[in-house]
């Protein structure tokens, strides 16, 4: 018996979920390797845990059996808290054509110009989180999907607090937190002041299309189906999916970009690779390292699903285990990632690897509705970052949190210097 799972059998019943979720945070790769190896299937009262990467799929394949139910009492009738149905059927079609793939270079093309330019704004100094890694999402978010006169502070408060209570304050999270009902009555708050913004918002918008004038932005073009009676999507379905693009688009991007480059710092080697190439001319370059450090560092190490009928994990194999309804159910894709039954030598760093049998992005039916874009906005954002000479970067403050909130950064500024780039 190896060393985790000793202690973990040797912890109180009570008490061994608050033990593990500390190793899944802290000390993942050696954990996740043994209980692959040992014991794939971990169950406790809390949640149950599938460590290996068939199990994984075959959560995410079969959502008749492991739902996203635990999504509804924080984001309602939102499509993304429904599995096989026809709102989410319909409005995930509906979104994805919003958000137009032959765009996806430009966006590349803007995600770069604005990540150098708050850098080049900043002298040589900033606060990475807020004036980088959440600023151009929220900016993206105002350019592109149509909250141009949005206040950027206020649509960061808003995403922050509905992606908190949805992926971080989830019932088997109680313990982590001093007060979880706290975290629900901002995330109310919050999205009243959305809610509010964005009929106004979308009111504009209809009266822009009645008068002929119509934008490309997502919202305009929303108001315009919608006012088309092509198909059953009324105003209240639109502010539903636009603040999905803004709680989707910025605390995930942020935490992303953040993490890829937590981790190249923390490996001198590969970090000297990944910097030649961001100076280079191919943007591309640069992709495949960051999609590797976020392997080894993701911003969420399991997705959880609620067990909807008996059924059984790991059919037909040494760890066959029964899961009974009603069970909390966590997809641990970051071991998933790392099983060696998925990827050849997974614990090598390949940025030539590509992104097969890989969940950095979801999988299937709730796979990323972003992502073509944050596949080119989070490695653009990493490239211009890297492209600073001489930077000093302390240690990521998550203040107490599930995801970073500051991360002071110093560089060589060279229009002090006298210098040109």
């Amino acid at each position: 018996m190896a060393a985790y799972l000793q202690r973990f059998d040797a912890t109180p019943v009570a008490e061994r979920w608050k033990l593990v979720r500390g190793w899944i945070f802290h000390e993942p790769l050696p954990f996740f390797a043994e209980l692959r190896q040992e014991r794939p299937i971990l169950a406790m009262p809390e949640v149950t845990l599938a460590a290996r990467f068939d199990d994984c799929l075959t959560i995410f394949n079969r959502y008749d059996l492991f739902s996203v139910a635990l999504y509804k009492p924080k984001q309602g009738s939102y499509w993304m808290a429904q599995d096989d149905t026809a709102v989410h059927w319909r409005e995930k079609s509906i979104m994805k054509a919003i958000l137009d793939f032959e765009e996806v270079p430009a966006i590349r093309t803007w995600v770069a110009q604005k990540t150098a330019a708050l850098l080049a704004a900043a002298g040589g100094s900033i606060d990475f989180v807020q004036g980088v890694a959440r600023a151009v999402p929220i900016a993206l978010t105002q350019e592109w999907f149509g909250y141009k006169d949005g206040d950027a502070a206020a649509m960061g408060k808003w995403s922050y607090w509905n992606q908190l209570d949805a992926f971080w304050n989830q019932p088997f999270d109680a313990f982590t937190w001093p007060d979880p009902a706290a975290i629900v009555r901002e995330r109310e708050l919050v999205s009243v002041e959305m809610a509010a913004y964005l009929l106004a918002l979308v009111g504009a918008r209809e009266a822009e299309v009645k008068l002929g004038i119509h934008g490309r932005d997502s919202v305009s073009r929303l108001v315009a189906l919608s006012q088309s009676k092509a198909v059953d999507f009324d105003l209240a379905r639109i502010v539903q999916n636009v603040g999905g693009l803004l709680i989707g688009a910025v605390e995930t991007t942020a935490h992303c970009v953040v993490n890829a480059l937590d981790w190249l710092m923390r490996n001198p080697a590969i970090l000297g690779q990944i910097r030649t190439a961001a100076k280079g001319d191919d943007p591309a370059a640069v992709d495949g390292y960051v999609t590797e450090a976020l392997r080894f560092m993701p911003p969420f190490p399991y997705f959880f699903r609620l067990c909807e009928q008996d059924t059984v994990l790991g059919l037909g194999g040494a760890h066959e285990t029964p899961i009974a309804k009603g069970t909390t159910v966590l997809a641990v894709t970051h071991s998933a990632m790392f099983d060696p039954a998925a990827l050849p030598h997974p614990d090598v760093f390949d940025p030539t690897r590509g992104a097969g049998n890989q969940f950095l992005l979801g999988y299937g039916l709730h796979e990323c509705l972003g992502r073509a874009i944050a596949s080119v906005m989070i490695p653009e954002m990493v490239r211009q970052a890297l492209r600073l000479d001489g930077i000093a970067a302390g240690v990521v403050d998550y203040q107490g949190g599930p995801v970073p909130q500051a991360w002071g950064w110093t560089w060589d500024d060279f229009r002090q210097s006298g210098k040109t780039v």
